[in-house]
C-alpha cells in the first residue's frame, strides 16, 4: 500500500507545468471517476510512438497508461483515484518525448476516430483486505499546492501514565514498517487520554516510492494491547474528543501534510 501526498480534486499548482497534458479532476461520490492527465496530439507515426511510450511506462511500474490511437493522432491518459508525484513525473517525461517527436497539440473538441487502443496496467501487488478493523484509511482537506494526504488513522484511549511510552513504541513500529509520518491529536482528562493517531508518508516520487504492509503494521499495533491497557475507540463523551494537536513525532514534507494556519 502507498500512503502519502496525492492529488485528486485539484491540480498541484506551482509544482508542474505542461504543454500537452491537461488535468481532469476526480469527482468522487456517485460519479466515482479517477482523476486524469490527458494529452491529445498529432504525430507522424502513432505506432512508433506507442512503442516508445510503452518503453517509457516500464520505468513507472505503479502507474497505468491508456492510449487511444487514430490515423495520425493519439489520446494519452494517465489516471487513478490518487495521483502521486510519480504520475505527474511520468507525464513530464512523456512531454519530453512528444517534443522530440514534433507532436502537435490537438484541441479536445476536434473530431477523433479511434482505430485501436492500448492499456499498460500498473504492476501492483495483489490486493489485500485490511485485517484490523481499528485502522481507518482517511484523506484530508487541501494543503500546499492543493495536496491531499492518504493516511492510516487509529482512534484509541488508555491511562494517561502510559501515554509517553505508547508513543515511543509507536514511533519504533513506524521505523520498522517504512512509515515516515506520525502525528496525533489528544485530549487528557484526569488520569485518562483519548488519542487520534495518523500514520503515513510524504511525497511519493519516482525514485523514492515508499510502500507499507498495512496488515504487518496493524498486527504490531494490536500487540501493544498486551503491553498497555490500550483500547480502540474513545473514552467518555464528545467533550473528551481529541482536538488538541497536531503533536508531531515523525514528519516529511510537512507543508503538504500539516495545516499550519
Amino acid at each position: 500500500m502507498i500512503l502519502g501526498v496525492y492529488w485528486y480534486f485539484k491540480f498541484p499548482d506551482q509544482l508542474y507545468d505542461y504543454k500537452f497534458f491537461k488535468f481532469y479532476p476526480g469527482y468522487g461520490g456517485h460519479a466515482d471517476n479517477p482523476a486524469e492527465l490527458v494529452a491529445r496530439v498529432q504525430v507522424e507515426n502513432p505506432s512508433e510512438l506507442t512503442v516508445k511510450l510503452k518503453a517509457l511506462k516500464s520505468h513507472y511500474k505503479e502507474t497505468s497508461l491508456h492510449l487511444n490511437i487514430g490515423v495520425n493522432q493519439l489520446i494519452i491518459s494517465i489516471g487513478d483515484y490518487m495521483l502521486f508525484d510519480f504520475h505527474f513525473q511520468l507525464a513530464l517525461e512523456i512531454e519530453e518525448l512528444l517534443i522530440r517527436e514534433n507532436a502537435i497539440v490537438i484541441d479536445s473538441s476536434a473530431p477523433f476516430t479511434s482505430q485501436s487502443s492500448r492499456t499498460f496496467l500498473p504492476e501492483k501487488e495483489k490486493f489485500k483486505n485490511i485485517e484490523h478493523r481499528f485502522i481507518q484509511m482517511t484523506g484530508s482537506d487541501f494543503r500546499k499546492s492543493n495536496a491531499e494526504n492518504y493516511s492510516a488513522r487509529i482512534d484509541c484511549n488508555l491511562a494517561l501514565q502510559y501515554k509517553k511510552d505508547l508513543i515511543q513504541d509507536l514511533k519504533k513500529i513506524c521505523r520498522e514498517e517504512n512509515i515516515h509520518v506520525f502525528y496525533y491529536n489528544d485530549f487528557d482528562c484526569k488520569d485518562h487520554c483519548n488519542l487520534m493517531l495518523f500514520f503515513g508518508n510524504g511525497r511519493q516520487t519516482k525514485d523514492s516510492i515508499q510502500t507499507i504492509d498495512i496488515n504487518s503494521f496493524g498486527a504490531k499495533v494490536r500487540k501493544l494491547t498486551q503491553n498497555y491497557p490500550l483500547h480502540f475507540g474513545y473514552f467518555g463523551s464528545f467533550k473528551e474528543y481529541p482536538l488538541h494537536g497536531p503533536n508531531i513525532e515523525l514528519m516529511a514534507d510537512d507543508e503538504y501534510i500539516i495545516n499550519n494556519r
